[in-house]
């Protein structure tokens, strides 16, 4: 697991330029990457979220497209469009903006859920289908999207279809004092996005996404993550629980973090360090618990404490 600490470490350092003492998201959006998942990011404007998004992309040397969403976008505006070309008499397809290896979506929930519908096939199946041709997508394949979770007006809620093609959701939040001043102080001049160079190539990202699917999770560990999921269905605050993506990707998350963790197996810690962010979102929470102001995010820590932790399985002689 040498490999992807060593890939972890650079890229972490390297966008810790620009977004200072969020290392907490930063490495979550790494996971994803390893993961070949997509993040959604939900916080007030101003906390980094798209310049997270853009320093990742260029310590990989990725190509980066950013989608302003708005009420008024089409699902061609985001996927593309066939186009007649006069010349040759042939319909010609324009690639859209999704067409790019990582792809911030801003303020994902201003657009109708129409459009919000043309990122489900790209998300799912690295593909995009118009007029009954399919384009693959380029790999690595990266989604980030982003939501302001205080101003409603003028929004439409991401339907569940939506939430739960996101593996993690994670949170920004204000930085603390110490890192605002730097903040104030790296930006006196220029923003040290427009120097942060490439640090590890997509080979290495390719490689280091084979590696993380080699990290070892026991029977045990595969049945504590299938029986935190199954705790979330028969919740009684949950209306809906975590389908089995979501127990997919809680393992794969699993399986990244052990690796940058420089193990190559997984514990019961690293499932629950992830259990809320990649399961939380997926909830629904039933209208009765709703109106007592009960949080998907309280859900998940109630069943945390509830379930079984798995020990140590004994060696047969």
């Amino acid at each position: 697991m040498e490999t992807v600490k060593e890939f972890a470490s650079k890229v972490v350092n390297n966008v810790e330029k620009v977004i200072v003492g969020k290392r907490g998201p930063v490495e979550s959006t790494l996971l994803a990457l390893l993961c070949q998942g997509h993040i959604l990011i939900e916080d007030v404007p101003g906390t980094g979220k798209t310049i997270l998004a853009r320093a990742v992309a260029l310590s990989i040397g990725c190509s980066f497209r950013r989608i302003q969403f708005t009420p008024d976008m089409l699902p061609s505006d985001v996927t593309g469009v066939s186009v007649f070309n006069q010349k040759t008499h042939e319909f010609e397809f324009r690639p859209g903006p999704v067409f790019a290896q990582i792809v911030l979506t801003d303020e994902i929930n201003r657009a109708t859920p129409k459009t919000q519908s043309a990122l489900l096939e790209a998300m799912d199946e690295r593909q995009v289908t118009v007029d009954g041709h399919t384009y693959p997508m380029e790999k690595p394949f990266l989604v980030l999207a982003t939501q302001n979770p205080i101003e409603y007006e003028g929004t439409f809620p991401l339907p569940e279809a939506q939430l739960d093609r996101f593996m993690l959701r994670i949170h920004m939040g204000y930085p603390d004092k110490a890192s605002e001043i730097a903040i104030l102080g790296a930006q006196q001049f220029a923003h040290p996005i427009t120097t942060l160079e490439q640090v590890v190539t997509q080979e290495e990202l390719l490689a280091a996404q084979e590696a993380v699917k080699q990290v070892y999770a026991d029977d045990l560990i595969k049945e504590y993550i299938i029986n935190i999921s199954t705790a979330t269905r028969n919740h009684p605050d949950v209306y809906l629980g975590v389908s089995p993506r979501g127990s997919l990707a809680l393992y794969r998350t699993a399986q990244a973090l052990a690796a940058i963790r420089q193990r190559d197996y997984v514990i019961p810690d690293d499932v629950k360090f992830l259990a809320e962010p990649t399961l939380a979102h997926r909830l629904i929470i039933s209208p009765a618990a709703r109106i007592k102001n009960i949080d998907p995010k309280e859900v998940i820590q109630d069943i945390l404490s509830s379930v079984p932790v798995p020990g140590a399985r004994v060696a047969s002689r």
